[in-house]
């Protein structure tokens, strides 16, 4: 029998399909080539689905897998590695009863027969019963405290050297759903993110803060520091990711909303994935919401129809502010990372769109009267998602530099580590064949002058070998390799998403 031509013969999906079966607690040490330098020191820890099915039950959806920490720690120029599955409630319960008994973004839970009629009951008027804690997305710290997130108001307090559960805090009182996975730590250990919450009777997004302070109190003293009123009253925009300024929190309102009516459908009739309650609007505008940090004043400006998971940067200049984004075209992207969707990927000739990712700028005169619709445009003709950037010395900044992973299944550039430069539009690649990096994280050489002078840690897979993974260490000026450190593992390596490194004083 011939074998079906692939459409995408360049990227193996599948890697999101595997399984982490056995945890590894005490550190395995690498086979390292190469020479890392000695200014690199410390842990970098990432976050992400660490299994595809419990028992005979697979996960319908990518984002919806076990949370698994993978930690390498680099000292002296060796590296270790552990994993170790986030102990959350949700965690607790499908194991117990090995299947999937709590309901995700993109799959419905299977009935767990040793639940009593009158625990169904009950639930009907328990918000959080039956809600998942799956905090499968990322890890931030707060304070000298690490914790792993997602997109509800609930966050695992991870031992960054043990990757053992040791905390948890819910952020119901000050937000109803925590709709960013990526939260943004200021210079002086602030942290800002964004979510939903009432005011004054009325549902506004709004910005929380999070006083630094290296007690462990940082939830207790959280406040509002600003908000905005939905563009549709009882459908806010759905967001991953925001942005903020010297003197500007940006809230990019995509047409792509949470449906309250869906939402209350979902809690009180019949508990279907969060995915349920998402509704596009294709022929609505985007809108840049821009919220000033000193005086609350709120501005909207309409642009194009762009959809996105993940802003690159926001910055100040010339009198005015830039908004730079991974976009899409529609809201595909989400359809894309269901399994059945992968599995039928080669015969769907519409599949490379739905993934396609390119970069734009949104320019947005600080003089310009609210309502001015702005333009975005290209900054390179380059598929590119989970952007990273010289964060401590640019964030909020201006910058030229931003790295991220090759996100276009249909060209051979998928898979690669990618550098763009947003002011000549300029493309360096770092590519090798079967080979899945994460998303790049850049850590800065100490004795630097220049924004690209330091390294980027990726955490590699290959789709020929699922027990291999290895840290890869590049040159971020060229992306050349300097060094890599290979491990074998006891079951497969699973695919991460989102990471964040320590450095040794935070060990």
């Amino acid at each position: 029998m011939t074998e079906t031509k692939k459409l995408y013969p360049y990227y193996d999906m599948n890697i999101w399909f595997r399984t982490c079966e056995e945890e590894i607690n005490e550190p395995l040490e690498g086979k390292t080539t190469g020479v890392i330098p000695s200014w690199v020191r410390g842990t970098l820890l990432r976050n992400g689905p660490g299994c595809n099915k419990i028992g005979t039950y697979q996960y319908d959806h990518v984002f919806d897998g076990l949370a698994l920490i993978h930690r390498f720690s680099i000292k002296h120029a060796k590296v270790t590695y552990q994993c170790r599955f986030v102990r959350s409630e949700t965690y607790k319960k499908n194991t117990t009863a090995n299947r999937i008994v709590v309901t995700e973004f993109g799959t419905k839970a299977v009935p767990d027969p040793c639940r009593s009629i009158f625990d169904r009951i009950s639930s009907i008027f328990n918000f959080t019963m039956d809600q998942t804690d799956n905090t499968a997305v990322s890890v931030y710290p707060f304070g000298d405290q690490v914790y792993a997130m997602t997109e509800v108001p609930v966050l695992y307090k991870i031992d960054p050297v043990t990757l053992e559960t040791v905390g948890k805090e819910k952020l119901a009182d000050s937000l109803v759903v925590c709709h960013t996975a990526h939260p943004h730590v200021m210079p002086n250990g602030d942290v800002y993110n964004v979510g939903l919450n009432t005011v004054k009777g009325d549902l506004r997004h709004v910005v929380v803060k999070f006083p630094y302070s290296d007690k462990g109190d940082m939830f207790e003293t959280v406040e509002i520091v600003g908000s905005s009123k939905p563009r549709w009253r009882f459908n806010p925009a759905y967001m991953h990711s925001f942005g903020l300024t010297e003197n500007y929190y940006v809230i990019i309102e995509q047409p792509l909303v949470i449906s309250l009516l869906n939402l209350m459908r979902r809690r009180f009739v019949v508990a279907e994935p969060f995915a349920s309650t998402l509704v596009s609007y294709p022929e609505y505008e985007t809108n840049i919401i821009l919220i000033h940090r000193v005086t609350g004043e709120e501005k909207r400006y309409p642009t194009d129809t762009i959809y996105f998971m993940h802003v690159i940067n926001c910055f100040e200049t010339d009198g005015a502010l830039c908004v730079d984004l991974c976009s899409y075209k529609d809201a595909n992207i989400l359809n894309a990372m269901y399994v059945s969707a992968i599995k039928d990927m080669h015969s769907n000739p519409d599949y490379g769109q739905w993934c396609q990712c390119r970069p734009k700028r949104i320019e947005i005169p600080l003089e310009a009267p609210p309502l001015t619709k702005v333009e975005s445009r290209l900054i390179a003709d380059v598929g590119v998602e989970t952007p990273m950037i010289n964060y401590k010395l640019c964030n909020g900044k201006p910058y030229r530099y931003f790295y991220g992973i090759g996100s276009d299944v249909d060209t051979g550039d998928a898979g690669s580590i990618v550098k763009v430069d947003t002011k000549t539009g300029e493309v360096l690649y770092w590519i090798e064949p079967q080979c899945y990096p994460s998303e790049p994280i850049f850590i800065a050489n100490p004795d630097g002058q220049d924004e690209d002078d330091g390294v980027l840690l990726s955490a590699v897979l290959w789709s020929r070998d699922d027990r291999a993974i290895a840290l890869l260490v590049l040159n971020a000026k060229n992306l050349e390799e300097i060094a890599r450190a290979h491990f074998t593992t006891p079951s497969q390596t699973t695919k991460c998403f989102h990471g964040w490194f320590l450095p040794d004083q935070m060990n």
